[in-house]
């Protein structure tokens, strides 16, 4: 296992590169987080509050009328604030193609955002864009984190995630817009469950199951009357032009069909071209007109805007223009200059100077600092025109540069994330394709946080377009990143193309790579059975290559699932047999993340004089190599091991420096899993406060990180302290919610021991029958494991039946 999920903090550099353990979150049972109704409280200071999400964008220049639409959305505004408790309310902005459906969402929400001081939430769905639109999964997850969730602890299950969403969402008063939907099913997961809330819907599709199911009110936007057009082409120009006559701006307008994208294109031209009489533009939009009219039947919306963008795009110099089509190549749907600058070959200020240039024209937005995206018919346009103008090797040639860029950016930035983990074989990079540099984590995390959408898009286009050699390295670099911040969606889905990339270019040490990717990826989401079928399958295929360090390492991966999934005893054998190759090899790092998880495993099976000298072994390799986290492992596994000998001093120390290791590299995850140890001595020593200290610190932090199954390990032996302390009905609530997520999560074993657990507080608080069913429950689960602490519990267990009996 790899010590992948170090703290948000710029890492350690001391640090082992590779750490597969018991101590990592990757080796973990880390999964999303579900949906958690009522429940407990710790009282305690939790994380910060989260900061009132204002996502809303900038509205646009110049814009004019839509009186009676707004009019119209005022009516649901206020429907929505007359009723006690305020109702959910929801409206779809519907209308064509251009005809400023976004322009004026933005607009009347900006007017009305202080009714909702809770907050906006905004994401644009792109259902029309070329490419993939936003999924329910996608936006749900942006929402969440605009909320507090951490990545980590977004449920990956979309209706796991849609309750999690709408439970966070009852009692606040929020306006959401969801922008060019192109599904009812892209938008239900979105909707609140709770009154309070207004969601505004944009689309070019009527949507009308929302109106028919949900009860949605729909305004249509048409094409702006004659006397508003000229009024928008006025107010662009204004102070860019003199008096232009009304009935020739009427004439432009007639020509822009009265669409507003078409029209502040127009008046866009216009304004940059003061000296010009408005006679001299309608003619040469008039030419332009003529060569569309060539091709079709008649005029239409769709002609007219086409018409426009034809007559802007041939008014730009050249090498802007190329710029422009080839942009129509890039697979995500936004970006910064310094991509646009390697997929052209020139300098990023060269290329910001372009893209302003672009802006200008309104050929393109700047939505952020940095960012631009094109409107969805302009990238359109932009594809065509690259479709026409370039040929097909030039295309490949500057898609290419692109998806280098993101390659090599990635593998720049994974020197941050994770350093330790192996990077992929890259060739020199061709000239002026310069990758980004990154001088601090912060700066290497701010760039993948931001370029996320654009790498599983890179990805997905170079598998698409015959490039898979970039596929399967984009996706192994990738892994990297994932390891980390587990969004396992883009994990699973980079690394099944980047596995049908290698497979198709008959590379199986890629394939071998792309096999344990997807293995990590279920392990982490406690999907055990599949990433046992994924780690088998790279073991398999690496004894085939011959390749006995890669089968080590596959050895400890399905030790760890074992390990999980208490078969202590196919965990050992893994373990002995990697190991063992390890040593072979002469790896003794290696040897010694092997030699640990094989202690944890003797210690558990009963056997603490087996496991203690290869834990010691293992501890004096990691300090001597200054690898705090094998340091602090194994300081736990031999806090367990005295603990279990009755040594209970000795186990305090130990786990004492444990956790002081964690918090001196400020560490969530080595904290949140140290700490149940920690917890676990302190019950052993008899002092249940001080253990509850612990173990509500641990069930925190677990939380935050989205690892259910050790939060529900926390809060069992949070159960435990306070049954010790007398407190049974307590008890019995944190070992109820403790066996919920175990049941759900498919952990039997822990399943099983939570519910003797609960039988012991029940029975002790005097609820003899649901302690007796519990009871049995437990017995019948735990039935086919052998090890020490389960003889324990089934005996504590087969007590309880037999007083209650």
């Amino acid at each position: 296992m790899r010590t992948d999920e170090r703290s948000q903090e710029e890492p350690d550099r001391s640090l082992s590169p590779m750490t597969r353990s018991e101590m990592s979150g990757s080796a973990s049972n880390v999964v999303q987080a579900g949906t958690i109704d009522g429940g407990i409280h710790f009282h305690h200071a939790g994380p910060a509050v989260p900061p009132t999400p204002r996502q809303l964008p900038g509205g646009v220049r110049g814009f004019v009328d839509r009186l009676s639409e707004s009019r119209r959305l005022d009516a649901v505004l206020f429907s929505n604030t007359a009723t006690d408790p305020p109702s959910v309310s929801l409206a779809v902005i519907a209308g064509t193609a251009g005809v400023g459906k976004t322009t004026f969402a933005l607009h009347w929400a900006h007017q009305v955002k202080d009714c909702f001081p809770d907050g906006q939430l905004y994401v644009n769905l792109r259902g029309y864009d070329p490419g993939e639109p936003v999924s329910p999964q996608q936006a749900l997850g942006r929402f969440l984190v605009a909320l507090g969730v951490s990545p980590q602890a977004i449920p990956t299950d979309v209706d796991a995630a849609a309750a999690l969403y709408r439970s966070l969402l009852a009692g606040r008063r929020m306006l959401i817009v969801l922008d060019n939907a192109a599904t009812a099913a892209q938008v239900r997961p979105l909707l609140p469950g709770a009154p309070g809330c207004l969601v505004l819907v944009t689309s070019r599709s009527r949507l009308s199951s929302l109106v028919v199911r949900e009860g949605a009110h729909r305004v249509t936007l048409g094409v702006l009357q004659e006397d508003d057009a000229v009024e928008l082409l006025r107010v662009v120009t204004a102070g860019y032009r003199s008096q232009d006559d009304p009935a020739k701006l009427a004439e432009l307008a007639r020509l822009c069909a009265r669409l507003p994208l078409a029209l502040r294109i127009a008046a866009e031209r216009a304004a940059s071209r003061p000296w010009m009489q408005l006679d001299e533009l309608i003619a040469d939009l008039r030419s332009e007109s003529g060569r569309w009219d060539a091709l079709t039947a008649e005029e239409s919306e769709g002609e007219a805007v086409r018409t426009v963008f034809a007559w802007s795009y041939r008014a730009l110099p050249a090498d802007t223009a190329r710029l422009f089509r080839l942009l129509g190549l890039h697979p995500g749907a936004e970006f910064g200059a310094p991509v646009v600058a390697a997929m052209v070959g020139t300098s990023v200020t060269s290329a910001r100077h372009k893209l302003d240039t672009l802006v200008g024209a309104h050929l393109l937005e700047n939505h952020s600092s940095g960012r631009y995206q094109f409107h969805d018919l302009l990238r359109s346009y932009a594809t065509d025109q690259a479709n026409l103008e370039e040929t097909a090797e030039d295309r490949r040639a500057h898609l290419r540069r692109a998806l280098e860029w993101y390659l090599r950016t990635m593998d720049a930035a994974q020197g941050f994330l994770n350093p330790g983990e192996a990077h992929v074989p890259l060739d020199p990079p061709e000239p002026g394709l310069e990758p980004l540099r990154f001088d601090t984590y912060r700066d290497a995390l701010e760039w993948y946080e931001t370029e996320r959408p654009n790498l599983v898009a890179a990805t997905r286009a170079a598998a698409a377009n015959g490039m898979p050699d970039i596929a399967w390295k984009l996706a192994v670099a990738l892994r990297a990143a994932y390891m980390r911040f587990n969004p396992f969606d883009d994990w699973i889905t980079t690394s099944t193309i980047g596995l049908d990339a290698a497979r198709r270019l008959g590379d199986r040490e890629a394939e071998a790579e792309l096999l344990e990717s997807l293995g990590m990826a279920y392990t982490q989401s406690h999907r055990l059975a599949k990433g046992l079928e994924y780690h088998t399958a790279a073991l398999e295929l690496r004894r085939e290559l011959g390749n006995r360090m890669a089968e080590g390492l596959s050895l400890n991966a399905i030790g760890l699932i074992h390990l999980r999934s208490r078969d202590l005893v196919q965990a050992g054998a893994m373990f002995e047999s990697g190991m063992a190759i390890f040593r072979d090899l002469d790896e003794p790092f290696w040897a010694a993340v092997t030699a640990a998880n094989l202690a944890e495993v003797r210690a558990e099976l009963g056997m603490p004089d087996e496991a203690e000298p290869l834990v010691r072994q293992a501890l004096d390799l990691f300090v001597a190599r200054g690898d705090r986290g094998g340091e602090g492992n194994a300081l736990r596994i031999l806090s367990l091991i005295a603990r279990q000998r009755g040594e209970l001093e000795r186990a305090q120390e130990h786990i004492d420096r444990a956790v002081a290791i964690a918090r001196e590299h400020q560490n969530a995850v080595w904290e949140g899993y140290w700490l149940l140890e920690l917890g676990m001595v302190h019950l052993a020593r008899g002092n249940a406060p001080d253990a509850l200290v612990a173990l509500r610190r641990s069930a925190q932090l677990h939380r935050e990180l989205g690892d259910r199954a050790r939060e529900a390990q926390a809060w069992n032996a949070t159960g435990r302290a306070y049954r010790e302390m007398g407190r049974p009905e307590e008890a019995i609530e944190f070992h109820r919610r403790a066996a919920a997520v175990h049941n759900e999560l498919g952990d039997q074993w822990r399943l099983g021991v939570a519910l003797g657990d609960l039988a012991i507080a029940q029975h002790l608080a005097g609820e003899v029958d649901a302690a007796v069913e519990n009871g049995r429950r437990a017995l019948e689960i735990l039935a086919s494991y052998e090890d020490p602490q389960t003889r324990s519990v089934r005996s504590r267990v087969a007590e309880l039946l037999g007083e209650a009996s």
